[in-house]
Formats: structure tokens, C-alpha cells, sequence
């Protein structure tokens, strides 16, 4: 019944979108549809908006509700999401709208809003907020086009794309900040939830020998072969699965996580220091400190807590 649904919706869509003239204003604007819906409903409404044509598909927050730390490997949106979706503006909005409340019902949608809106470079539109950064007057993080060349200091380029880490939140400035103040030479480093990978790029433009990058995220893997591509460091990192990771006891540990997995995998990330190597944990927030500490408190000697605005970095040595 859903194969013969989905197959009638593209084909009445493709009618109504027809063989319309590329006009410079159809090249530079999109319709946007969004509509508020309940947590169990939005994935459902996602995937129906990308089998109408929907070329992205975004959730948002619909009433300023705090999502807290989801379980390993589980995805948390809000109770009342917001689901925004932009269609090519040959696509026709009505019959769009007309099609979702005949799959949904109307009772289960709120909000609905359709407007225009005018095209950008969406690729580099975050160049207006990134800037260099230079952490520990050794390291500096820029955007492709604005890197520094600076005697005494190393440069990484990176740019945002798949996965998160760009130097500019707190929790990847602590580690950043933390690698750029060690003596890295020749180490060997994982960098376990490795999301963009700056933290292993950079280990290795530090001196480090190899860089282990682990994350439950294949897109991330995806985005850490791509910078360290683009940085010249790709023959000495490693990208994995955690499943295909074999435990590597290694000089330097960093997870940059949160609270709640860095407390479940406590075991297995301590397993990854060498004695006497040393773990740098991040992703915290001030009041979780104590928990974080006494998952790890059997076999790593901690430092004072290193905080910037609410968050903070954890470090310490295996005994």
C-alpha cells in the first residue's frame, strides 16, 4: 500500500511540475515549507517530505525545549518539532500541502507556513562566523582561503561540512587548546568520537606519530579522511568503526564527547591509555564533573578541572 502511495504522489507531482522555463528568479529562490509536529511524527514527515522532492529536510526545536543526553548510538528530537523542508520552486505547494494532510491528517500538524525564499552560497555563508583561531600560540584552526603562516606555529584548514568540530564551541577549543600545549612528538593518539577529525589533524600537525579517529558516525569517518586529506596528514590517521576499532593502549586519549557516554564507556576508554599515558575528556558540562571523575577515578590521577563559559576539560594520567 505505501510502494502504490508513494509511486501515485511522484506521479501527480511530476504532472503539476511539468516543463516550466529556467528563469534567473526560478534559479535563485526555493519554497520553503514548515509545519510543527510531535517527536513520534517528524521522522515519518521528514522522509515523506524527501519522497515528495524535498531537497533538505530540518528539524527545529518548536518551543524552546531542552533535549538532554541521549543513550549510545540514539537519536532524541523534541516533543513538538518543528520540520522545515525546501523544495525547488517548480514544485507546487498547495498540492504538497494537500498531499501531507491526506497522509498525516490535519489534527496531527500545526503551523503550517509556506514562503520564498532567495538563494545564497550556502557552502560558504558560515564564512561570515569562522574566522582563524589560534590556540596556545602554536596552533591555528582557519577556513580554506585564510590561513595563517606564522614561524613557531602549525596551521589547520578546515571548513564547515558532514560533521561537527570546527575549534569554535568550548568543549573542542579545551582539547584544542590542550593538544597545542603538550609535546606530541611521535606520540600515538586516538581521538575516540573523532566527528570532523580536528583533533587527530591536529595531534598530527603537532608532531604525533599516528592518529587513531573513531565514531559510531560513518559520515564522520567520511569527513575525517576529507581534512586529513585537505591538511596532508592522511597516511597517519586511521578512521573506524567502534566495532572494527582493536584496543590500541596509546600515549594520548581524547574524547570529546558527552557526559553520559564518556560515564558507559569508562572502562573501555581507559583501556586505551597506556600506563602512564595520559586521557583528556571534554563534551562535560561544570555540575557533571564529580560523575565523569568517579567513572574513571580506579585508574586515572586527574588534574584541576579546566572550565570555559559552562563547559570543562578533564585530564589526568593513568596509573
Amino acid at each position: 500500500m505505501r510502494t502504490f502511495w508513494v509511486t501515485w504522489c511522484r506521479k501527480i507531482l511530476k504532472k503539476v511540475r511539468g516543463p516550466y522555463p529556467t528563469t534567473h528568479r526560478d534559479a535563485m529562490a526555493w519554497h520553503q515549507i514548515s509545519v510543527i509536529t510531535s517527536e513520534t511524527i517528524a521522522p515519518k514527515l521528514a522522509d515523506f517530505f524527501s519522497t515528495l522532492g524535498a531537497v533538505s529536510v530540518t528539524y527545529m526545536d518548536a518551543e524552546d525545549e531542552p533535549v538532554y543526553e541521549p543513550a549510545i548510538g540514539e537519536t532524541k528530537i523534541w516533543t513538538n518539532t518543528q520540520v522545515i523542508a525546501l523544495f525547488e520552486l517548480d514544485t507546487e505547494p498547495g498540492l504538497i500541502k494537500s498531499l501531507v494532510h491526506a497522509q498525516f491528517g490535519k489534527a496531527s500538524l500545526a503551523g503550517w507556513l509556506h514562503e520564498e525564499i532567495a538563494d545564497q552560497a550556502w557552502e560558504r555563508a558560515w564564512m561570515e562566523f569562522y574566522k582563524p583561531m589560534k590556540f596556545a600560540d602554536k596552533l591555528w584552526v582557519c577556513p580554506t582561503g585564510q590561513e595563517q603562516i606564522e614561524v613557531g606555529t602549525v596551521c589547520l584548514t578546515l571548513d564547515p561540512g558532514l560533521a561537527f568540530g570546527t575549534g569554535t564551541h568550548p568543549t573542542t577549543a579545551l582539547c584544542l587548546e590542550w593538544l597545542a600545549s603538550h609535546d606530541l612528538v611521535d606520540k600515538t593518539v586516538v581521538d575516540y568520537g573523532c566527528g570532523s577529525g580536528i583533533l587527530a589533524v591536529a595531534a598530527i600537525l603537532l608532531g604525533a606519530k599516528i592518529a587513531h579517529a573513531v565514531d559510531i558516525d560513518p559520515q564522520a569517518l567520511t569527513a575525517t579522511r576529507d581534512n586529513a586529506l585537505k591538511n596532508g596528514v592522511q597516511e597517519q590517521i586511521v578512521c573506524y568503526l567502534p566495532e572494527q576499532f582493536v584496543t590500541v593502549p596509546s600515549d594520548v586519549v581524547l574524547a570529546n564527547i558527552l557526559a553520559k557516554p564518556l560515564i558507559d564507556l569508562s572502562r573501555h576508554i581507559s583501556d586505551l591509555v597506556r600506563p602512564g599515558g595520559q586521557l583528556v575528556l571534554s563534551g562535560i558540562l561544570a555540575e557533571q564533573a564529580d560523575a565523569v571523575m568517579g567513572a574513571y577515578e580506579a585508574c586515572i590521577e586527574f588534574k584541576p578541572v579546566v572550565q570555559q563559559e559552562d563547559w570543562i576539560r578533564l585530564e589526568g594520567r593513568k596509573r
